[in-house]
């Protein structure tokens, strides 16, 4: 092996979220690949990206993907789910180096876990209204019937930590109560918040209906693209990688909330401005 090509597998994967929801699948990652490092960017001074418009969520795309070619990384992962259903084709079309979604991941998943073909996609108001998750999944399996509903309110309380309340719970209730009754039998969870309230999603949709978390299913496909290119970090499986996470934002609490998602402390935060890194 080259100088040239060690360099290159010491490299960091890339991941970008809106905020800190994305934490979710680097905690998948990190899970999966230990001795990969990770740069991380949360672009949480400008958040949510759910609300906002497909254009304005290119840009910040295109914005938040160029931060992180620029510190080094060997592959980006757009694990927002509102970015990547609107952005993820220009962002490939953009970039030299490989870039991967939540998307078609977790449609694969979803697909792989259904046992009648009436399916469910719970997701912000940008990820529902763009239709990508009906796309890959009726790519992969085109009868498959599927129920897309947006979910907003369980952004915001997994940034709470409201996971498993009264309140978590009647708005799990007002979301999901009809879904069992048509028939879905497996559930997405589209946006990088939602797994941390799987428990109370599950509580009201019962046991007859499985949860597929797109951030395990995204991990696995991070592993198999750096396997086929060769861009595998070369230490011992149980060496630890860098964890390396950069906000547009400092914003109060973020410790708390960031150890909730990621599973683990942060040792290292960085303030990004974007407008001047250049």
């Amino acid at each position: 092996m080259t100088n040239g090509e060690v360099r290159m597998t010491s490299r960091p994967i890339g991941v970008f979220d809106s905020g800190i929801g994305g934490l979710t699948v680097v905690r998948a990652i990190r899970s999966r690949l230990p001795s990969e490092s990770i740069s991380y960017f949360g672009d949480t001074a400008r958040l949510p990206y759910g609300t906002k418009s497909a254009e304005t969520i290119t840009r910040f795309a295109f914005e938040d993907a160029d931060f992180l070619v620029r510190r080094g990384v060997k592959v980006i992962v757009v694990a927002c789910h509102s970015a990547a259903s609107v952005a993820l084709e220009k962002l490939c079309a953009r970039l030299a180096v490989p870039v991967l979604g939540v998307i078609e991941p977790g449609a694969r998943a979803l697909v792989a876990a259904t046992r009648t073909g009436r399916v469910a996609v719970i997701g912000t108001n940008a990820t529902i209204n763009s239709g990508a998750y009906e796309r890959a999944i009726r790519a992969l399996a085109r009868d498959i019937e599927i129920v897309a509903k947006p979910t907003p309110l369980f952004v915001c309380l997994a940034e709470e930590g409201w996971l498993d309340n009264e309140v978590a719970l009647a708005v799990a209730q007002r979301y999901l109560s009809g879904l069992a009754d048509e028939g879905v039998d497996a559930v997405l969870l589209g946006c990088t918040h939602f797994p941390l309230l799987s428990g109370v999603i599950a509580k009201v949709l019962g046991p007859a209906v499985r949860l597929v978390d797109p951030g395990s299913a995204t991990a696995a496909s991070v592993e198999r693209l750096l396997r086929e290119q060769g861009l595998l970090a070369q230490g011992a499986p149980a060496t630890s990688g860098t964890m390396r996470c950069y906000l547009s934002d400092l914003v109060p609490n973020f410790q708390l909330v960031a150890t909730r998602f990621l599973g683990e402390p942060l040792a290292e935060v960085l303030k990004a401005d974007l407008a001047n890194d250049q």
